[in-house]
């Protein structure tokens, strides 16, 4: 009986299109979802008829949704084996789909974007974890460029999504940036069992999944940052006293989850692994600075006489050097030297905003824009380099859903600083005020990485 030829050993084997192409379709539908609406948004509250201050709770309902379900969704994949939480998630995006599209009101589009930010979070720690699993099997090292596929594809259809969802909703109704979910949702599920192999079931028993992902500490969690939030989206009308609750649940929510051997957040984890915790801090506080783009510029463009799909071409040049950096981050072997620049461009571009008023030509407003594009594509690309190597492999799955969480909370972070600088309507003067704060945040971010020692050096992957 002839014996079957050993197997091959060649990363390049485990790492093929068909394996990586799912997880990066994947990979877009949070970014998609969270840049469409951005042009949409003025159409969607004059249509159901509620005001610019109520209707950024469908920005803020999907980042707060995707912060609080990234970590369970990664402890999930480690669990349950993230091709089965992948699929899992893609369903969720296809319900979240079908109620936007039936929706009329508010709530049921809050609801709908809640649904999305919980389906979404499935993907990048399943894709992480799977990109580990392989190279273990195979003996590879950590896969740079197929990391930055996923870098690429998400990062090019955030910058890409404004100008999608402005003329979907010109030509189909702003009720399509909603229902595109159902057939994306269901091709990337047909992909994922097509091109990724079912591995064993890990756990079966729902006592120990629901011990795993400590309800209590969620619940804690979900409490501290919804009260802090409503108190900086509501602060004329609640007082100081959402404020108050919210600064004592933050020491009780760290304090039950360092008594939990399966916290919903692992603090001991961040305390022990100083050099995980700067890189979810760094991604927090530069991905504060990118939103602070993907939603301002477009609304001060919309102000000062730009169309909804205008204001989306202007992004088209950031999405180039966005998909251009990412490619190059994903060849690069170090992390360093990619942080300290893409912060540079960052801290540049918010001190040229200062300079940015009602008349400026087309040509300044592009090139300043063009130094967002380092943020979004090569400093991604760099903080998914740097959670592959400082995260251990048991943990993977949860610390890529921490590095998410904390890009959510950045996002959230410019949700409520837009909101507060721009109020109803977005002026030369608050675009001005927003690059002061943005500059800081920038300059912060790059003295931190300066100082800090505990960035890998050399060649990673």
């Amino acid at each position: 009986m002839a014996r079957r030829p050993p197997r091959s050993h060649n990363p390049a084997d485990g790492f093929n299109f068909r394996f990586v192409g799912p997880l990066a379709l994947g990979a877009t539908l949070n970014p998609l979802n969270s840049t469409m609406i951005a042009t949409a948004l003025v159409l969607i509250a004059d249509d159901i008829g509620v005001p610019m201050t109520e209707i950024s709770w469908l920005i803020a309902g999907l980042y707060i949704a995707s912060a609080i379900a990234q970590p369970t969704m990664g402890k999930l994949a480690d669990l349950f084996g993230p091709r089965r939480i992948y699929l899992f998630s893609l369903v969720i995006v296809a319900l979240a789909g079908l109620v936007g599209q039936l929706a009329n009101g508010l709530f049921g589009l809050v609801a709908s974007r809640v649904l999305l930010g919980i389906g979404t979070s499935g993907a990048y720690p399943s894709a992480m974890r799977l990109f580990r699993e392989r190279a273990d099997l195979i003996g590879a090292p950590p896969p740079r460029k197929a990391m930055g596929m996923l870098s690429l594809a998400a990062l090019s259809t955030a910058a890409f999504g404004p100008l999608l969802g402005g003329i979907m909703t010109h030509w189909l109704g702003w009720h399509a940036i909603f229902s595109i979910n159902i057939p994306l949702a269901l091709i990337t599920l047909l992909l994922v069992r097509a091109g990724i192999p079912p591995a064993p079931r890990r756990v079966t028993h729902w006592r120990r999944v629901l011990l795993e992902i400590d309800p209590v500490g969620m619940l804690l969690f979900t409490a501290a940052l919804m009260t802090l939030l409503l108190w900086l989206f509501e602060a004329d009308r609640l007082g100081y006293g959402v404020l108050v609750a919210s600064a004592l649940l933050w020491p009780v929510f760290v304090i039950h989850s360092l008594r939990q051997a399966t916290p919903f957040i692992n603090m001991r984890m961040l305390i022990d692994n100083v050099p995980l915790s700067l890189t979810y801090l760094r991604a927090s506080a530069l991905m504060m600075v990118v939103y602070c783009i993907v939603y301002g510029y477009t609304q001060w463009l919309q102000s000062v006489g730009y169309s909804s799909a205008e204001a989306g071409l202007f992004m088209l040049p950031i999405a180039t050097v966005s998909a251009a950096s990412s490619l190059v981050g994903a060849r690069t072997k170090g992390i360093r030297g990619p942080f300290l620049f893409s912060i540079a461009c960052a801290l540049v571009g918010s001190a040229l905003l200062l300079m940015l008023h009602t008349g400026s030509p087309v040509w300044t407003i592009v090139a300043v824009g063009l130094l967002f594009g380092p943020p979004q594509g090569m400093f991604m690309t760099a903080t998914q380099a740097a959670v592959y190597v400082q995260a251990s492999a048991n943990d993977i799955g949860a610390a890529a859903g921490l590095q998410r969480s904390a890009q959510y909370i950045g996002a959230i972070g410019a949700a409520t600083a837009l909101a507060n600088i721009f109020g109803q309507r977005a002026s030369d003067t608050g675009l001005h005020h927003l690059g002061m704060m943005m500059g800081l945040l920038c300059a912060a971010a790059l003295l931190l990485t300066i100082l800090d020692r505990t960035i890998p050096r050399g060649a990673v992957g």
